[in-house]
This record gives structure tokens, sequence and C-alpha cells, in this order.
């Protein structure tokens, strides 16, 4: 058995392919495009929760762009995976990983509410790029749990491209189409 150094894992590119590339791309322009509108707002003519999501959300891509190809979050599963075995319960994962998928789904519905409470009244594009990101955080923890039976649907090709290509990108491309908008509207 490979040794890493945390249990099998090591740091490493997470995705080398072109894809993978575009992606760390395209989290570089969602952020590009999110502080480039955050530049150009008025806060008196606009709300003040709006104006802090977008800056939330500029925080998060940055660091989920970082995280795209270093990888780190398969460091916290290779975690799981070393104390789920030396505590007992690694034969019954399939258990808790459905616990866990239900538990991602709840807190996913309960994030995109909340925030969508806070920004109501804010412009359309607001909205959307709050289910851009809504989507893109759901899919980041569904696939750092990185469950054989997910990892699998994920890796199937559309049109030569992975599932799982298309869904963080097209949350991307929601996301930066989205703060393109709004800084028009400003």
């Amino acid at each position: 058995m490979k040794q890493g150094l945390i249990g099998n894992w090591s740091p490493s590119i997470g995705d080398p392919s072109i894809g993978g590339w575009l992606t760390v791309l395209l989290y570089a322009v969602a952020a590009w495009t999110t502080v480039q509108l955050l530049l150009a707002w008025n806060e008196t003519h606009t709300g003040r929760h709006e104006h802090w999501f977008w800056r939330l959300l500029f925080t998060g891509l940055v660091l989920l762009g970082i995280n795209k190809q270093l990888d780190l979050q398969s460091a916290l599963t290779e975690i799981g995976r070393i104390l789920a075995d030396k505590q007992g319960w690694y034969a019954n994962r399939r258990q808790i990983q459905m616990a866990f998928i239900a538990g991602i789904a709840m807190m996913g519905l309960t994030l995109f509410a909340a925030t969508l409470h806070l920004t109501w009244g804010a412009h359309a594009s607001t909205h959307w790029a709050l289910l851009g990101c809504t989507g893109l955080v759901m899919f980041v923890i569904v696939r750092a749990a990185s469950f054989h039976h997910v990892d699998e649907v994920l890796g199937y090709r559309f049109s030569g491209l992975r599932i799982n290509w298309l869904l963080e990108m097209g949350a991307l491309l929601l996301i930066i189409g989205s703060a393109w908008r709004r800084r028009r509207e400003i």
C-alpha cells in the first residue's frame, strides 16, 4: 500500500487534464468578474446584504480555485477514512455516506433559502449567482466526500466531457454571467 503524507494522500495537482486546468481558469475568471463588480459597487444605491453576498462569493471562489488543483479536500477525505478504520465503523460507511449526502442536500437548501432571504429584493442576476454558488458548493462537498458510486457517475462522459466538469464549469459560468450582468446594472 502506497504511503503518503496523510494516509494515501500527498500534495499534488488534483486534475492535470485540460478540463481541470480550464476549470481553474474559470474560477479565476469568476473571481476577477466578481471583484470587478465589487470595485464598481456603490453601496449607497444598493443593498448591504447583496454587497456582502458578492464579497463572500469572491472569497469562496478564490479559495475553491486554489483548492481545485491542490486537491486539499482529498486530505480531509483520507483523514475521514483513517478515523473510520481506527474507530471501527468503516464497514458501515455506506449508511454514513447516505446520511452525509442527505445532510449536504438539506444544508445546501437551507443556505440557499437563508441567502435568498438576505438578498431578497436584490437584482435577479444576484439570485442567479446565488443559484450557481449553491450548486457549486454542494458539488464540491459531495465530490470531496469521494464516494465511489458518486465518483462513477461524475466520471461518465457526455460528448467527450466528464459530468463533473460540466457541473462545476456550468455553475462557474452561471456565476460569471451573473456578476458581469450585475456590474452592468449598477
